[in-house]
């Protein structure tokens, strides 16, 4: 998990919100005082400069209304010698003034440069208090030569009624700003000092919070990896500790849900192991997100290859599936998975996987493999057909006799022999075949039991070729290569007669006129190998290992002319397996077939109990 910096923590969050906050309530109370201050101070300048101007008014209009005989002093000396009094007054902040007649002159005046008695004045509010006959609103201005902010005023000189003169006067209010600029620093210092001090008071209230939740973090850190033996240690009884034990409480929750599933994880993970079906898990698409050995097994590529890969893509059901879609409404398909060197039929069977919104999440497929089982499907279903075939051919063929004989060939002397003697070969024909299929059944079902006992193979194998050649033809010749040697086996000479009986009637059967039949027999250290060969036509290859099925034949034909039930080879690879043998046969065309068969040999300790 990634470090969270300083500059990205809670804690700093925190004093930032807490400084802020200090300020917007400084900042408020700080305005609102300053502009309480401000307009109090000016108040009170105004006030101040507004009493001395209404004195010196006063003062002005005694002047200026006197009766005046020679000797007194004219009205510029009376007005020139009160303003010298009023501006030498050391508190005052008029800075100038003028006192003008109803004719605009100046009569007295300080704070100019220069001399200006006796001149017209210039300013606007001056005109404008003469002729309206009273004072205009005071006003705070610039001034033009120092820059700083002026009280500025007019007030007209009444007599009877009428404005004989006014006073301009303009007072600097510097020292209202001074104080303004005062205060404010004074607050600037306090600001900061209170922002020093909240910022460590919320580092520690910060380092307080966030002490708890940065333990939870690590905590959640740790239980990240699997941990969830540490706890969180709580302190107090507020909101924070609150956090802390709901966290530790999720810890043992999540503890025993851990345990819960990676119990459940692998009893899923054994009885996957286990299963000898293949199990495949796709995600909504069709997506292989899992597969165990045995399926891996059956479809021949590991779970690093198919991962990601479509499900219809590996298991090849594109002819039976065009989407993935299609699975929910299928419950099993056989595919054909088979090679060049080995034939394999799968049968997947599909269920569909739903999450909680009832919505499709992914599909299992269970996979089994089911070549034997559609073998033996396959072969079941063709030996009914083969019984059926076997047994409508004789029954055909005796009932086109009988209803021959029924329609009057049985009074024809040389006819009725002849079809009698054929319904009674062919009823011997069906009586074989029925006895050799039930002889199979007993072998399918293990009802036969076999009368074992020692017997001397070789010359037990020499008196059933004797019997042959006592009633062979065409001039067959049989040849014997035994080795001089006493092999005993553990057998069922009824049944291993029964075996040779068929092995060399099909050799007879098969063999051209004149010639040779080889019988030969070899021991190896545990085991007895006899080998009887013809000289007849062969059989391709690939019938060769058919040639033990039931009712297979080479030459159908020619097999029933000769009376075969197909049954034969069948029946003798049983007998073989039950004596823990194993019987074969080579051939190739033109060139005749050999059938081979091994048999235990008897140890020397068993021989010794004998």
């Amino acid at each position: 998990m990634k470090k969270v910096g300083f500059f990205q923590s809670v804690r700093l969050k925190l004093i930032v919100v807490y400084i802020l906050l200090l300020l917007l309530g400084i900042q408020v109370i700080g305005a609102y005082f300053v502009k309480g201050l401000e307009g109090k101070l000016k108040d009170n300048f105004t006030s101040s400069i507004e009493g001395r101007i209404d004195t010196l008014t006063y003062s002005l209009q005694q002047s200026f209304s006197a009766d005046r005989t020679e000797d007194d002093p004219t009205l510029e000396t009376d007005v020139t010698t009160l303003i010298d009094r009023f501006k030498y007054n050391p508190s005052s902040e008029i800075t100038k003034l003028q006192v003008v007649n109803d004719n605009k002159r100046i009569i007295a005046s300080f704070g100019y440069e220069g001399n200006n008695i006796g001149q017209k004045t210039t300013e606007l509010k001056v005109t404008n208090a003469l002729l309206m006959f009273g004072s205009t609103d005071p006003e705070i201005m610039v001034d033009a030569d120092e820059g700083e902010r002026v009280w500025v005023g007019v007030r007209p000189i009444i007599e009877n009624s009428e404005a004989v003169g006014a006073v301009y006067y303009q007072a600097d209010m510097s020292s209202v700003y001074d104080q303004l600029q005062d205060i404010n620093k004074i607050f600037a210092k306090g600001t900061l000092l209170a922002i020093t001090i909240t910022a460590l008071l919320g580092i520690l209230v910060a380092r307080t919070i966030t002490r708890p939740l940065s333990e939870m973090r690590k905590q959640a850190q740790i239980m990240s990896t699997g941990d969830f033996s540490q706890k969180v240690t709580v302190h107090g009884n507020d909101e924070i500790s609150q956090l802390g034990l709901t966290f530790n409480d999720l810890n043992d929750k999540l503890k025993l849900s851990q345990a819960t599933t990676e119990g459940e994880r692998r009893k899923l993970s054994s009885v996957l192991s286990n299963m000898s079906d293949g199990v495949i898990a796709t995600d909504r698409l069709g997506a292989i997100t899992l597969m165990n050995a045995p399926a891996s097994t059956l479809i021949g590529q590991s779970f690093e290859d198919v991962q990601g890969q479509s499900l219809i893509d590996i298991l090849d059901l594109n002819e039976q599936l065009s989407d993935v879609s299609e699975i929910e409404n299928t419950d099993s398909i056989i595919t054909d998975l088979s090679t060049e060197d080995q034939h394999l039929l799968l049968k997947a069977n599909f269920s569909v996987v739903i999450n909680e919104k009832d919505e499709r999440d992914g599909f299992i497929t269970v996979l089994s493999d089911v070549t034997e089982q559609e073998k033996v499907e396959q072969e079941r279903r063709e030996f009914v057909s083969n019984v059926s075939h076997e047994l409508r051919t004789p029954l055909t063929s005796m009932r086109s006799y009988i209803e021959a004989l029924n329609d009057g060939a049985w009074q024809d002397p040389e006819i009725a022999p002849r079809f009698l003697d054929v319904t009674q070969n062919e009823t011997e024909r069906m009586i074989r075949l029925v006895n050799d299929l039930l002889q199979l059944t007993k072998m399918d079902h293990q009802e036969t039991h076999l009368m074992k006992e020692t017997v001397e193979f070789i010359g037990f194998l020499n008196q059933v070729i004797e019997r042959f050649e006592m009633n062979k033809y065409e001039n067959i010749e049989f040849e014997r290569d035994f080795p001089d040697k006493e092999m005993l086996v553990w057998i069922d000479e009824d049944k291993l007669m029964q075996v040779l009986d068929n092995v060399i009637s099909n050799a007879i059967k098969y063999s051209p006129e004149g010639g040779t039949i080889r019988f030969k027999a070899i021991s190896t250290r545990k085991q007895l190998r006899v080998s009887i060969s013809d000289e007849g036509l062969g059989m391709p290859a690939n019938t060769v290992d058919k040639i033990f099925d039931r009712f297979y034949r080479v030459d159908k034909a020619r097999t029933r002319e000769l009376g075969g039930t197909g049954l034969g080879l069948a029946i003798a690879r049983e007998i073989i397996d039950a004596h823990h043998g194993k019987i074969w046969a080579e051939s190739k065309e033109g060139k005749g077939t050999t059938v081979l068969f091994t048999l235990p040999l008897m140890s020397q300790k068993r021989r010794g109990k004998l």
